[in-house]
């Protein structure tokens, strides 16, 4: 099988790290080989972070070159611009439509960007995107967009059963918080 890549891209604290953890849990019970690399930027201030998650028969390197990623899964919608230029030609970017302003924007030296998902669309690249906020808030925490995207994301690995989503759910997050995860998931997947 050839090397597939999914880069996961977000604003520190947004819960990357789990997301990627969790993916890495399914592909490697998959029997796939899965490398996992995290570049925190300013994570800790709110910065870019960015986590790639590469699997396949064997895979060598755990990072992902400008026009090879299969997936962009962004938590924010001007990162999921910021890191276009990573998708391939044929990849799918899932991305939440929350914004969050970073630094410039905060100290007004920029604006955010307007209208920025039909922007990325005029790029000619393959866009869904959901209000995962809304749905993470709907499951019970504004911390759950995280399975919120990995539920929408699920929707194009046909070749995973759902039970397999579920059992990775299972074993990377802290029982106390399974149902709002699973159900944060669900509505993400079938949003």
């Amino acid at each position: 099988m050839k090397t597939k890549n999914i880069m996961i891209v977000g604003v520190g604290g947004q819960g990357s790290v789990l997301a990627s953890k969790l993916l890495g849990h399914l592909l490697t019970s998959r029997g796939y080989d899965v490398k996992v690399s995290e570049v925190h930027g300013m994570s800790q201030r709110g910065g870019s972070v960015v986590t790639y998650v590469r699997y396949g028969d064997k895979v060598y390197s755990p990072i992902i070159d400008r026009g090879s990623a299969d997936f962009i899964v962004s938590f924010e919608m001007l990162e999921a611009a910021r890191w276009i230029e990573y998708l391939s030609s044929d990849g799918q970017i899932v991305t939440s439509t929350q914004q969050i302003d970073p630094m410039p924007v905060l100290t007004g030296a920029m604006n955010y960007p307007e209208n920025l998902l039909a922007e990325i669309k005029k790029t000619g690249v393959k866009a869904d995107a959901l209000d995962c906020l809304k749905l993470a808030e709907q499951a019970g925490s504004s911390k759950a967009v995280n399975l919120v995207l990995l539920g929408r994301l699920s929707n194009y690995f046909t070749d995973i059963p759902l039970e397999a989503w579920y059992e990775a759910i299972d074993s990377c997050v802290p029982k106390k918080f399974l149902e709002l995860n699973r159900k944060a998931f669900n509505l993400g997947r079938n949003a």
